[in-house]
């Protein structure tokens, strides 16, 4: 009988640990209960970096190649009537007359004070300058504006500096080769947009 209470306090002893290894097993579960929080707020920023990178490429593509011009005074005027000169070539914004051209392909040059209108009444404008004849150029830019029944205008300048130039009210591009995905993302941004207060 005596062995009994032997028997108790070491069980006894089993059922309550050391407080110095409760403190260590607290301590690796809060480290492991760290870890973990901080892991899930890594990821969770990660993914929502990425998702904000999809949102803003598939709204933007590519950096924007075109330049900012400023806005100029848009009164309604009549052809002919002399005016300021326009800030851009071809013209961004500015006077312009009240009616608009047709929507798409053009095969003469548009003067400014019609295809501003255009501009501001939610159009782009596509330019074309070559001085010698460029039939592959003229058919691949109109099969791009010949997918929209609207607002949107080709034709030919004869006074630009760049063989394409592309034009939205305070927008302008200019390079020398036939980019089709550069066009699209500039007709994806600005076509559509109403200016009518912005004058």
């Amino acid at each position: 009988m005596k062995g009994v209470p032997k028997k108790r306090a070491k069980i006894g002893k089993l059922a309550r640990p050391e407080p110095e290894a409760a403190r260590k097993a607290s301590a690796a579960a809060a480290r492991r209960r760290g870890r973990q929080v901080r892991t899930a707020i890594g990821v969770g920023v990660a993914v929502a970096v990425i998702a904000g990178a999809m949102v803003a490429y598939s709204m933007w593509g590519e950096p924007a190649t075109w330049q900012s011009v400023p806005v100029m005074a848009s009164p309604h005027i009549v052809m002919g009537v002399p005016h300021v000169p326009y800030n851009s070539n071809p013209p961004t914004s500015g006077p312009h007359v009240g009616n608009l051209a047709n929507w798409g392909v053009h095969h003469a040059p548009i003067p400014d004070e019609l295809q501003v209108h255009n501009l501001e009444d939610k159009g782009v404008v596509i330019q074309y300058h070559c001085p010698k004849e460029c039939p592959d150029l003229v058919e691949k830019l109109a099969a791009i504006v010949k997918r929209y029944n609207e607002y949107i205008v080709l034709a030919p300048r004869p006074s630009m500096d760049k063989r394409i130039v592309l034009t939205a009210w305070g927008k302008i591009d200019k390079f020398d080769e036939f980019d089709e995905a550069r066009i699209l993302r500039f007709i994806k941004r600005f076509r559509g947009i109403d200016h009518h207060n912005e004058g």
